[in-house]
């Protein structure tokens, strides 16, 4: 018993850091190898939205974005053309169902969805002299800002044959059953001469076909 409370401060030092060390992006596929995609043979352009709408899934991040309304989408574009395509200017909208227009959040919106005793982290009260002891924050705004800079989509330009992709964050807490219906659009994509692109609309409703057919 006492070498285990002697390796307990190493053990409780190794495990965030453990848990840190797992944290890593997804593998890249390529877009098309997805079920929620659209095709543009045309430009040579595909691109896919994958939702993080699991516990499971969402484990990736540092903060459980689900149970406060926020929904993480994976966005792949994969680029098949010879030429870059540019999303400098892009703009990537959550449609939900009623048409509604969600922009993708920033670290201060999803902040704002949490409490005060989440971001801090609440208190055991122990007896006598001994101070309370202080748990750790269920989503403090550093593991926030850290999963932003981790995992949020970042690529302004996709090389020819390549793809890239990244994380956008939604809030989705007004909505009882945010992906029935809701659609992914991007506007303002352009070719390597400056022309816009053909708008993409990527239905949820495929990528919630797929999953039930995968529980069948």
């Amino acid at each position: 018993m006492r070498t285990l409370w002697a390796a307990l401060p190493l053990l409780l030092w190794l495990g965030p850091l453990a848990r840190a060390t797992e944290r890593a992006a997804p593998p890249v596929q390529p877009a098309t190898t997805f079920a929620a995609v659209e095709v543009h043979d045309d430009e040579k352009l595909a691109i896919a939205a994958e939702p993080y709408d699991s516990k499971e899934k969402e484990s990736l991040f540092r903060v459980d974005y689900l149970s406060h309304g926020v929904m993480p989408v994976r966005l792949i574009v994969t680029n098949n053309g010879d030429r870059p395509i540019s999303l400098r200017d892009a703009r990537i909208l959550f449609m939900t169902a009623a048409n509604e227009k969600i922009q993708a959040a920033e670290p201060e919106d999803v902040e704002r969805l949490m409490t005060q005793k989440e971001r801090q982290g609440g208190k055991i009260p122990m007896p006598g002299p001994i101070p309370a002891i202080k748990l750790k924050p269920k989503a403090s705004n550093k593991d926030i800002e850290a999963d932003f800079n981790q995992f949020e989509y970042q690529a302004i330009v996709v090389e020819p044959h390549t793809t890239r992709a990244g994380f956008l964050f939604y809030d989705v807490s007004q909505l009882n059953h945010p992906l029935m219906g809701a659609k992914l659009e991007l506007h303002k994509l352009e070719n390597a001469d400056g022309k816009e692109l053909f708008y993409f609309e990527i239905a949820f409703d495929k990528y919630l076909k797929s999953k039930s057919s995968q529980m069948n």
